[in-house]
C-alpha cells in the first residue's frame, strides 16, 4: 500500500471499518501518509475462511473436528497446520468428488487426514527368533531415526536391524525418522553392546509368536 500523491510506503492507519459480505471480509482505511501528511481512503478484500473436516490420527484411534483455511490456500501432504488441538501433519487430502489427493487447494478439499505432532511416534519392533517373533511397540520422538545395522537393546535381546519398513516401502539400508516408520526388524546379536536403548519406551509387548 502507497501514497497516491508521493508514492510512499510509510503509512499510518486513521481508521478501520471492517464489512463482512457472505464469502469476503474487506476493510474499508482512512490512511495517512508520513511523508506528505496526505489523509486518503483505501480499502482491502480477503475471502473468509472456510470450514474443512479434519479427521487426525493419534495410534490405533482417530478425532473428528474440522479446520478454518483460506480457500485459496494450497493443501499438500506434509504440510503442518495448527488445529484446536495442536499441530498436526497432512497425511492425505479427499477432494469434494471424492477423490484422494496429494495437495488441492482448500476450496476444493472435503476432508483432510493428519497425524497428531502433539505425540510420540508408535512404532513396531520385531525380533526374529529363528521360526518365532517377539513383537513390541515403542514410542519415540517423532524425528528419532532408525539406521539399519543398528545394534538396539530391548528387553532382554540385543538386535541388529535389518530391515526397517515405513509408510511407503520396505528398506534394507538407509534411516528412516520415526514419524514415517512402521515397524523396524530385527535378529538378537551374541553380545551386548548397542546403540542405543528402547527398553523404557516399550508401550506393549507380544511374545514369542510363531510367524510360519
Amino acid at each position: 500500500m502507497e501514497c497516491p500523491i508521493c508514492g510512499s510506503e510509510s503509512i499510518t492507519t486513521l481508521k478501520s471499518k471492517k464489512i463482512s459480505s457472505k464469502k469476503k471480509e474487506i476493510k474499508e482505511l482512512l490512511l495517512k501518509c508520513n511523508e506528505c501528511e496526505s489523509v486518503f481512503k483505501d480499502s482491502m478484500s480477503v475471502d473468509k475462511p472456510i470450514s474443512i473436516r479434519l479427521i487426525i490420527s493419534e495410534y490405533e484411534s482417530s478425532k473428528k473436528t474440522s479446520i478454518d483455511i483460506c480457500p485459496n490456500e494450497n493443501l499438500a501432504k506434509d504440510n503442518i497446520l495448527l488445529s484446536e488441538v495442536g499441530e498436526v501433519e497432512i497425511t492425505s487430502l479427499e477432494t469434494k468428488d471424492g477423490r484422494r489427493a496429494q495437495n488441492a487447494l482448500a476450496r476444493d478439499v472435503s476432508t483432510i487426514w493428519a497425524n497428531s505432532m502433539e505425540v510420540p511416534s508408535r512404532v513396531g519392533i520385531s525380533v526374529d527368533l529363528t521360526g518365532k517373533v517377539d513383537s513390541f511397540k515403542v514410542e519415540v520422538e517423532r524425528d528419532f531415526e532408525f539406521a539399519a545395522d543398528d545394534f538396539v537393546k530391548i528387553a532382554e535381546y540385543v538386535i541388529r536391524i535389518n530391515v526397517i519398513k515405513t509408510e511407503e516401502r520396505k528398506t534394507r539400508d538407509g534411516f528412516a525418522k520415526a514419524k514415517i516408520t512402521q515397524r523396524v526388524y530385527g535378529k538378537p546379536v551374541k553380545f551386548n553392546n548397542y546403540d542405543y536403548d528402547l527398553t523404557d519406551k516399550i508401550v506393549s509387548r507380544k511374545e514369542a509368536v510363531d510367524k510360519r
